[in-house]
């Protein structure tokens, strides 16, 4: 198997900086092979201008827009800004509210399901952020955004319904496949400034 496109194949798909170590071992390459393999797949997509760029980023790999095209990537982000947020959404995000700072996978433990793309929504809709790592496993935390607070009306954390106590611990629902997770009511999340209903999208 060629190991640039091997690489470029792999790298698709993370949702974290991948390591030069568990690419090597994944692909079944030296690391010094797949450690120059990255820089120049870095240095070709600069040389051909492309959209995007490979960047080594808290010591692993990942695809990232090039901020040139910033402008392009957020019209087509707030595009569905108003788009009425899914029950699916709804539940992760009071998850993340009540849990944070919590790990995709825990966040998955305590829904039942996996949750990376509905994860991708609140991160593109600006409701939750990346706030580091989790030391023992180098997860990436999630939390709340302040854009969240202004949302749902909150002047902080603090205010939030006493829904905590009913959320379980990812320990004591790992390896159901039922989502155990009250939702919160929060219908008017994504609505527009004017006051219109939101539209399912």
């Amino acid at each position: 198997m060629a190991l640039k496109p091997a690489l470029e194949a792999v790298l698709m798909v993370v949702d974290e900086p991948a390591t030069e170590e568990h690419l090597a071992k994944v692909l079944g390459h030296p690391r010094r092979a797949v450690a120059n393999a990255l820089r120049e797949l870095a240095d070709e997509y600069t040389r051909e201008g492309r959209g995007f760029e490979l960047r080594l980023v808290a010591g692993g790999w990942r695809y990232y827009t090039r901020p040139e095209f910033a402008t392009a990537v957020e019209g087509f982000v707030l595009d569905g800004q108003h788009a009425r947020l899914t029950q699916a959404a709804l539940e992760t995000l009071a998850v993340v509210a009540y849990r944070q700072p919590v790990s995709r996978s825990r966040v998955s433990a305590i829904r039942g399901v996996n949750c990376d793309g509905v994860m991708r929504t609140l991160l593109q809709r600006g409701l939750v952020g990346e706030a580091g790592t989790e030391p023992e496993t180098g997860a990436i935390l999630y939390v709340t955004t302040h854009y969240f607070l202004e949302r749902m009306g909150l002047r902080g954390l603090d205010e939030l319904p006493e829904l905590a106590p009913f959320l379980p611990e990812a320990d004591q629902v790992e390896g159901e496949s039922q989502e155990a997770v009250p939702s919160f009511d929060v219908a008017d999340l994504d609505a527009d400034d004017s006051g219109d209903s939101p539209t399912d999208h």
